[in-house]
């Protein structure tokens, strides 16, 4: 099983979500943008690094938001979802073929990998409180 983060960044009532580049594994899909968490660092210090790789944004993590795992078949995940606490810099696409900041009660309407299935319903319903 890979561990693979995955940041909730917030602005204005919505949240960033990136369209993964066509091609490559999950190729347009929507994501929560992050990765994989190499053998030497934290879960928070992998979601820093690759927000900064992927994104060019400089982030602070904050705290776990939720823990999602499935079984692709190929490929088992556990998906560690982290809120970002603040950002600086501008948003570019660097890995990704576009990125969108979405209302969180809209995120349904996109398509995302099954992973990113409860963290979605958690979004929406915290939405709906």
């Amino acid at each position: 099983m890979i561990r693979v983060t995955a940041a909730v960044i917030e602005r204005d009532g919505k949240v960033l979500i990136a369209k993964r580049k066509a091609g490559g594994r999950f190729g347009g899909l929507w994501e929560f943008p992050g990765g994989k968490v190499e053998a030497d660092e934290s879960p928070e210090r992998c979601l820093e690094r690759e927000l900064l790789e992927e994104l060019g944004i400089r982030a602070r993590t904050g705290p776990l938001l939720c823990v999602s795992r499935h079984d692709y078949g190929h490929l088992a995940v556990e998906l560690l979802v982290f809120r970002v606490s603040s950002f600086s810099g501008e948003v570019s696409l660097v890995d990704h073929s576009e990125t969108r900041w979405v209302p969180m009660d809209r995120l349904g309407e996109y398509d995302f990998p099954d992973a990113d299935r409860p963290v979605i319903a958690k979004l929406v319903a915290e939405a709906g409180s």
